[in-house]
């Protein structure tokens, strides 16, 4: 080989040495769009998202976690790069700039959509037999039987919980809402749907304590009308809703925007969504 290649070959070497990147620093973990994003940033996520700091996750959690963060990353700086908020938001507050991003899409069902809902599922809101039930709770047996008296006698259930229950429901009246069978002990429930509306039963022992009930009215299995599950129904739909806008405009960024993982910076066996192509891959 002459001088001149020799010369043009060194040339070519250096040339491509000076335009690889230097190797990214130890805490930096990936690169967004050509933008650091630092293992720190990815344990205050991992710190809102699990909790306990002490908990012990595997890789595969982790990197789910790891995915989800880089997700939020891209959702944020969508919204910036869309004028919801200045970029010096984006690193501080990218949760609420996620929300500014869902909430620019209209997401209140229609009453024609809640209605179709209702008649599709109509089973789904089908409720058993129920009692709506008062309760008196005392701690030993002659004080049960002292309050039974009084009730006999024709002092008002109510007033009697109020006075003698050591039940949290006392300030009520004994008040425990509307009951079904599911909802109650197995010891209880057949003593209890036993009884017609406004009889009072006999003192029922408990390990901790003497029950007296009343069943204050009987209400027939049937399945709810829309009337009493519409804000239900809305809440189901409109949480649908958000779930599908979250999931396209996921799809939207991670095609928009380039992210550069560096694994050998991360403390776990990463293998997520982002080492899916050699596009994502350190250099």
């Amino acid at each position: 080989m002459g001088r001149r290649s020799i010369a043009l070959l060194a040339v070519l070497l250096l040339a491509g040495a000076c335009r690889r990147e230097p190797p990214p620093a130890p805490d930096v973990v990936a690169k967004i769009g050509g933008q650091e994003v630092r293992y720190a940033r990815f344990e205050s996520y991992m710190a809102g998202a699990v909790g306990d700091p002490d908990t012990v996750l595997a890789s595969d959690v982790l990197t789910a976690l790891f995915d989800q963060f880089l997700d939020e990353q891209l959702l944020a700086r969508l919204a910036a790069d869309r004028g919801l908020a200045s970029a010096a938001r984006l690193a501080r507050q990218p949760r609420q700039l996620v929300s500014a991003l869902l909430a620019q899409e209209p997401g209140e069902p229609t009453a024609v959509e809640v209605a179709a809902h209702y008649a599709a599922h109509r089973q789904q809101f089908a409720r058993p037999e129920r009692v709506r039930l008062r309760q008196i709770l005392v701690a030993d047996r002659k004080a049960a039987e002292r309050a039974a008296r009084e009730i006999a006698a024709g002092t008002g259930f109510e007033e009697v919980a109020r006075r003698e229950s050591r039940d949290a429901s006392a300030g009520t009246g004994g008040y425990q809402g509307e009951l079904s069978r599911a909802d109650l002990p197995p010891g209880f429930a057949d003593t209890i749907f036993a009884l017609r509306p406004g009889e009072v039963s006999r003192v029922v022992p408990a390990d901790y304590g003497f029950h007296i009930f009343q069943v204050i009215e009987r209400l027939p299995a049937q399945v709810a009308p829309l009337s009493e599950v519409e804000g239900e129904i809305r809440a189901k739909l409109r949480q649908e809703r958000a779930d599908r806008r979250l999931a396209a405009l996921v799809r939207e960024c991670r095609t928009r925007y380039t992210v550069l993982v560096f694994r050998r910076n991360l403390p776990f066996n990463y293998e997520g969504f982002y080492s899916d192509s050699k596009a994502h891959q350190p250099p």
